[in-house]
């Protein structure tokens, strides 16, 4: 059961409350923690909490009675690998950010109620990185090399009951075989754990699956199918209970499936289509979500309840016109987003992700690639949620290594148990439009065992979920020899990496195929090839956001082709593209200093690590007379630009989306650009000259925390002059303190050199600005954090602590 995140600085959704409500009034407690709901059969446990951990290799560590009191205390989601420090010599090398990689070893101690007795109890975990190793009480449960993936043991008959006897969860995560991957993957128990402890007759993990098969204005069918599993010792006749509760919570209505007799040991599958009259439809601009209550009954005995949030919506792609949404042409607009968020390493709190993808979604981004592997659940959750379209992507290689220890080793005994999976764990959310069962896959010179793999894939695609297309990256050596060996043909939809002129013209010679760009340059040719061709379904940005590793020379550890730098902040060309993709009017304007490096032919060998040729400040490094290009981004149809109060002239929109530009004496002083419609004001962008550093600025992205992991704050530290205004080329080591119940989860800047550790409460600005990430430790009280930095003026900033987010 899931129910999305919600940031508590407004707490859980509407929905989520009147779902507990329901629940309640049925028999049900409340919720055990912002995702999960328990019933009396099923109860599900956050056991994220009071592990013992270790950063080094430990002989015989799975044995319960090894002597681990020695070890670091901590929780999970951890990720080891960021906690650094960066090294030129790391095994990991560029590729994973020149961060270490190594053995770590989990250890939790715990005991079950004696009424646990007779039940069957599971963990789950939603990703380990990597192969990792788990044993309960001694005894092995099992290896997944893939550190992506989500996974479950059952550990019925293995473990002990009752107050006073312990049981012992140890799991080895081992990524030591570097490098093994061409990005920073992090390193441990970086996603959550539960346990969930169930009846003997029970619905199957993953099992329930919701379709909306037909959709209009009028009315949609809603079809649940689900297994339920007999893991007793006798048949049991079982009907499922199945209710729907609208958007707002109210129960839309309740049916029942005929009875189905499981014999033991095997298990059932159940269908139930319901007519939902007048539905709300899921959508971008109204991601409204119902959700199912699911329910196992046995000869009036409730033996497990699930809920499963769901969205009542119709895409499809067309060969000639693109992506459809509720019959709406869509021109997808998306980005390709690494799994780390820089200081935070791999194991990202769910607010983390909410701020980054709400600053996308302010530059009109509506799509997401999940490159190149699953992503946490909550991630797919706030997609859900925020009306953000998916393309969820599996593998960075098949059984051809582009580095010496990744997938490859793994991909023939793992990659069809590892899609189905994946499938099977993510098929409920409506934001998911796509899965891509590859990216720039060297098998491909090989036609006959690469056409092979792919078939088989996209099978296990089809087989757990037949509703939606399936896409690859296709790229390397060169795309067209993929259209003509029929390579591409085998997918539902064809993805191309960076190559649009090839991919229109595999369209136009064969019309009836589907086509999207899957990895695109930022460069404006590039767009409107995308644009001007209604068959070209949309594109994906190589990259969305910076991210760690794939960084070819020390002293640089991160790769900068992101809109935003890793801290989260846009770059000057991310308006460019607002511009292109927002229907909010704006204006944004910078300083052009050179014309931007020609982009490589093959950005996925050659990082985007280029010097940076904009700049959205006022003040130039040489304060003389000069003259500077200023380069103004707008979707308004005039831009008037003005220097101290005088206007420098009018220039209207472009049809090819080029940017407005003015040659302009240097002055210091006030630079304003107004964008019109119709003659009237939209927009305003304004820049003015800054003077020497006097002062700390502190803002904080939210006033408001919770006391949970997923809650954080980003708090942004610029340096300032007399007046305020922002000095771009401040380096100052600025300060951080926290009093109150709050602590610095990572201090960060958007500097992809430096080597500062993010495990501290100091950091150097960057471009004049670095921030500090913080956490609540305890309700109803108050977080101050000031800052401060020699020779400025320093500042605090006093952030409130909320109630804690449900919990066990």
């Amino acid at each position: 059961m899931r129910l999305a995140w919600k940031s508590p600085r407004v707490g859980m959704s509407a929905s989520a409350v009147l779902v507990t409500l329901f629940l309640s009034v049925c028999g049900c407690n409340g919720p055990t923690e912002p995702t999960r709901l328990q019933s009396p059969s099923r109860v599900t446990t956050s056991f994220d909490r009071g592990w013992r951990f270790l950063r080094a290799d430990a002989p015989g560590a799975e044995r319960p009675e090894f002597d681990d009191t020695a070890w670091r205390t901590l929780n999970v989601p951890h990720d080891w690998g960021i906690e650094g420090p960066f090294d030129a010599n790391s095994t990991t090398g560029g590729a994973g950010g020149f961060l270490p990689a190594g053995v770590g070893w989990y250890r939790r101690h715990f005991t079950l109620p004696p009424d646990y007795a007779g039940r069957r109890v599971f963990i789950d975990f939603d990703g380990v990185m990597a192969n990792s190793d788990v044993w309960i009480n001694g005894r092995h449960l099992g290896k997944r090399p893939y550190g992506y993936v989500s996974f479950r043991y059952e550990l019925t008959g293995r473990i002990n009951f009752g107050d006073n006897t312990l049981n012992v969860l140890a799991v080895r995560a081992d990524n030591s075989g570097q490098p093994a991957s061409r990005w920073y993957t992090g390193a441990g128990i970086y996603r959550h754990v539960r346990l969930v402890v169930t009846d003997p007759v029970h619905l199957g993990q993953w099992a329930t699956f919701i379709t909306t098969p037909q959709v209009s204005a009028d009315q949609a069918v809603v079809r649940v199918q689900t297994t339920v599993v007999n893991q007793s010792e006798v048949p049991r006749e079982v009907t499922i209970e199945i209710t729907l509760l609208a958007p707002d919570g109210r129960p839309v209505q309740t049916v029942e499936t005929k009875p189905q007799t499981v014999s033991a040991g095997k298990s059932v599958d159940f269908q139930q289509d319901i007519t939902v009259k007048a539905p709300k439809l899921w959508d971008l601009d109204h991601p409204v979500l119902y959700s199912a209550i699911t329910k196992v009954r046995s000869e009036g005995s409730l033996l497990d309840t699930e809920v499963t949030q769901f969205g009542i919506r119709h895409f499809e792609f067309r060969a000639d016109t693109g992506f459809w949404l509720n019959g709406r042409n869509v021109k997808i607009k998306g980005v390709c987003l690494h799994h780390d968020a820089s200081g935070l390493g791999a194991a990202v709190p769910a607010r983390a992700w909410e701020r980054r993808l709400e600053v996308l979604a302010q530059l009109g981004v509506n799509a997401i690639r999940t490159a190149h592997d699953p992503v946490a659940p909550e991630f797919l959750d706030l997609c859900d949620r925020m009306g953000l379209l998916v393309m969820d992507e599996f593998f960075d290689c098949w059984t051809v290594a582009k580095n010496p220890y990744d997938y490859h080793l793994f991909f023939n005994d793992w990659s069809k148990i590892d899609a189905r999976d994946i499938v099977r764990r993510d098929r409920n959310h409506p934001s998911i439009i796509l899965y891509s069962v590859g990216n720039e896959i060297h098998d491909t010179p090989k036609a006959d065992l690469a056409k092979g793999i792919l078939k088989g894939l996209v099978e296990v695609c089809h087989e757990s979920d037949p509703y939606r297309p399936v896409t690859q990256a296709l790229f390397r050596p060169n795309v067209s020899h993929d259209y003509d060996n029929g390579l591409a043909d085998l997918l539902d939809v064809i993805g191309t990496n960076y190559r649009d002129t090839e991919l229109l013209a595999a369209h136009a010679a064969r019309p009836s195929r589907k086509i999207i760009g899957t990895e695109q340059r930022h460069d404006r040719q590039t767009w409107l090839a995308c644009r001007d061709h209604p068959e070209h379904s949309g594109q994906f940005l190589w990259s969305g956001v910076d991210y760690l590793g794939e960084a070819r020379n020390w002293p640089v550890v991160a790769a900068g082709s992101g809109l935003l730098d890793r801290a989260g902040m846009p770059k000057p060309i991310a308006y460019e593209r607002q511009s292109w993709w927002s229907g909010r009017s704006m204006v944004y304007a910078a300083r052009r200093v050179a014309q931007a490096a020609a982009t490589p032919t093959d950005p996925g060998f050659e990082p985007l690590a280029q010097r940076q040729v904009l700049f959205a400040d006022w003040t130039p490094p040489e304060a003389g007379p000069h003259q500077e290009n200023v380069e103004v981004y707008s979707n308004c149809q005039e831009v008037e630009l003005f220097l101290n109060g005088r206007s420098l002239g009018s220039k209207p929109q472009s049809s090819d989306d080029s940017p407005r530009s003015w040659e302009v004496p240097y002055e210091p002083g006030t630079l304003k650009a107004i964008a019109k419609n119709h003659g009237f004001a939209a927009a305003t962008c304004e820049l003015r000259t800054a003077g020497k550093a006097a002062g700390i600025a502190l803002a904080a992205d939210r006033m408001g925390l919770a006391p949970d992991w997923d809650d954080v704050s980003y708090v942004v530290a610029t340096v300032v002059d007399a007046n305020g205004v922002p000095v771009p080329g401040a380096g100052d080591s600025i300060a951080f303190k926290v009093e109150g119940p709050g602590v610095i989860a990572a201090v960060d800047s958007g500097d992809n050199a430096s080597h500062e550790p993010f495990q501290a409460a100091e950091r150097r600005a960057f471009q004049g600005r670095c921030l500090a990430i913080l956490r609540a430790t305890a309700p109803g009280g108050r977080i101050t954090l000031s800052a401060s930095a020699p020779g400025l003026t320093g500042a605090t900033i006093t952030l409130e602590t909320l109630a804690p987010l449900p919990r066990p």
